[in-house]
């Protein structure tokens, strides 16, 4: 069993925290740690909007955002966590920093973009 102290999943958390953060300010210069990410929103946000077409981006949960911005940056841009890996992150960040909802959309709309990207490849 994974543990809240496993230094990726901290890493993680930093990111999202940051992402959240910036999305307020995108105006401002972005941290080190984000700025490939936000180097990417174009393509990541286009991937969401495919993923999850109910629910623009502009009407997604700010902190449901964030997390799904990292997760479709690991899997698909930066390929530094397999799949499945990316998105049981991104369940458990949503369990603890989302709402109710929150897990469930993002498994939905992250496990349709996989599928999405299986198809294309």
């Amino acid at each position: 069993m994974k543990r809240r102290t496993d230094p990726r999943h901290l890493k993680r958390v930093q990111l999202m925290q940051d992402l959240f953060t910036w999305q307020f300010r995108p105006e401002t210069k972005p941290s080190a740690g984000i700025l490939p990410i936000t180097r990417e929103l174009p393509k990541i946000d286009k991937l969401i909007a495919l993923s999850a077409p109910d629910r623009p981006i502009g009407e997604i949960n700010r902190i449901d955002l964030a997390i799904l911005r990292l997760a479709v940056f690991e899997m698909i841009i930066d390929k530094g966590a397999p799949p499945k890996v990316a998105i049981d992150e991104a369940v458990e960040l949503a369990k603890e920093y989302g709402s109710d909802s929150s897990a469930s959309f993002i498994n939905g709309a992250l496990g349709k973009l996989v599928s999405l990207k299986r198809i294309k490849t």
